[in-house]
């Protein structure tokens, strides 16, 4: 498997999205989804050269000074297990480095995966307005 990563959404289209958001009870259009990595502050994007889609991605959104937020990670779950998640949150990371604070929710079973990432265990609160993700 040959895996290329880029950090611009310019050169995809909806089309090589599919099979992301598994498990959401209503999960965002491939068109909101597109939307998303194209206005997002920061999107990186593993590509399978072979099969020429989009295998997994990260985005964050940021004040380029203080904060961040990584807003979304997500690898095909055919693809999961090669160490391709790790990448894009090390390359995020990257970009990101100087920023005080890195933050991000996640289902708590995923906890144990990002600390392995460096990050730390936190609390947050979240409203999700499941209407509106899917563009409803």
């Amino acid at each position: 498997m040959q895996i290329r990563y880029t950090d611009s959404p310019v050169s995809i289209y909806p089309n090589q999205l599919q099979g992301f958001f598994v498990g959401w009870s209503n999960p965002p259009s491939l068109e909101k989804h597109h939307e998303v990595l194209r206005k997002s502050d920061y999107c990186i994007l593993a590509i399978d050269e072979k099969e020429e889609k989009v295998i997994g991605f990260i985005t964050a959104i940021t004040d380029h000074v203080l904060t961040a937020y990584i807003s979304l990670l997500e690898v095909l779950p055919e693809y999961q297990g090669h160490g391709i998640g790790a990448e894009l949150v090390q390359r995020l990371l990257e970009k990101l480095h100087g920023i005080y604070t890195v933050d991000m929710l996640c289902d708590p079973e995923l906890i144990p995966y990002f600390e392995s990432t460096g990050m730390k265990r936190a609390e947050g609160v979240v409203i999700r307005n499941e209407k509106r993700q899917s563009g409803l």
